[in-house]
């Protein structure tokens, strides 16, 4: 029997934006260092996470493919919606960057991961991985570049592709497909799996918690026509054609399921600081991240009593 709205954010939302609560209310009151909660995440426990999950999967490497396929159909087609309405906006060139940036890249990290967690658990976060990964390599290749149409900054374009080099997330995805495809059992070797496996269980809390730091230390700018445009893109529109693609690339509905659910997440966070770096609008990008997390309690619990509705008893 389906869930009611209710039932389903207390289930998933709730506990996800308690703890985003919480990182904001002790930032509030002892002033987190937030560059370190976010380095925690990025270069230990989503490595971490992505390598666990990479090797104790159970998709194929076919449908992984299909996967960052999926993934980057919906980059794509956020785009077109995000030009079109910036056009149609008229928008001058840094709002339309800006606009086109927080619809095509959205938090599958540390609000994805342990929203799919929490609703599907494991077999929905070993899709996200994919995602996720995906997503990294897309916002500091086709992000980079369209952040820098205007106002480039001298060197930043360097700055931002070695970021990219520096991310492990890219070298935890390549080290669990050569585990896996090698079919060492490194479950096995409990002097490794064992640290792996706390700090992959880790994640979840953690980074939720740094998503509350995030927002607490995020001055968003009032509402205009641009960003209510760009936040029904994310929120709306996005899930909607992410269920369209998954029907493309033929997933079974377990699958579509989790991927749909996530394609309707917030803004991701890089957006920000990719504006940042390359003299963007700044102010635009922020405000997207810190509404479109805060409106997401609502879409989310939404899209998830649909989708639950949708996959009946595979759910």
């Amino acid at each position: 029997m389906s869930l009611s709205f209710f039932d389903i954010f207390l289930e998933v939302c709730a506990p996800i934006f308690f703890v985003v609560g919480l990182g904001w209310l002790l930032d509030r009151k002892f002033r987190l260092h937030l560059e370190t909660l976010i380095k925690l995440n990025i270069y230990l426990l989503v490595p971490a996470f992505i390598f666990a999950r990479v090797v104790d999967t159970e998709l194929s490497g076919g449908e992984a493919l299909r996967i960052v396929g999926f993934t980057v159909g919906t980059i794509a087609t956020m785009f077109v919606c995000a030009t079109v309405a910036s056009r149609a906006l008229r928008l001058p060139g840094q709002q339309g960057q800006a606009m086109r940036l927080a619809t095509m890249f959205y938090n599958c990290g540390n609000y994805g991961l342990p929203l799919v967690t929490l609703a599907f658990g494991h077999a929905g976060a070993a899709v996200q991985v994919y995602v996720l990964a995906t997503m990294n390599v897309a916002t500091f290749t086709v992000g980079l570049f369209l952040a820098q149409e205007r106002g480039e900054k001298p060197g930043a374009h360097k700055r931002a592709l070695a970021k990219m080099l520096r991310q492990p997330t890219l070298y935890a995805l390549a080290a669990g497909v050569i585990t896996r495809a090698s079919g060492w059992q490194v479950q096995q070797i409990n002097f490794l799996w064992q640290p792996l496996d706390l700090l992959q269980s880790a994640l979840v809390g953690i980074a939720l918690f740094t998503l509350g730091v995030q927002m607490s230390q995020t001055k968003p700018a009032p509402f205009a026509a641009p960003l209510w445009s760009a936040l029904g893109i994310r929120l709306v529109l996005a899930p909607m054609l992410a269920l369209g693609l998954t029907m493309l690339f033929g997933f079974p509905k377990s699958v579509a399921a989790a991927l749909v659910l996530v394609a309707g997440a917030p803004t991701a966070v890089n957006t920000a600081l990719l504006a940042h770096e390359f003299g963007g609008d700044t102010s635009f990008a922020t405000s997207a991240v810190y509404y479109s997390t805060l409106f997401s309690m609502v879409t989310t619990t939404v899209n998830l009593m649909l989708l639950r509705m949708w996959i009946g008893p595979l759910g």
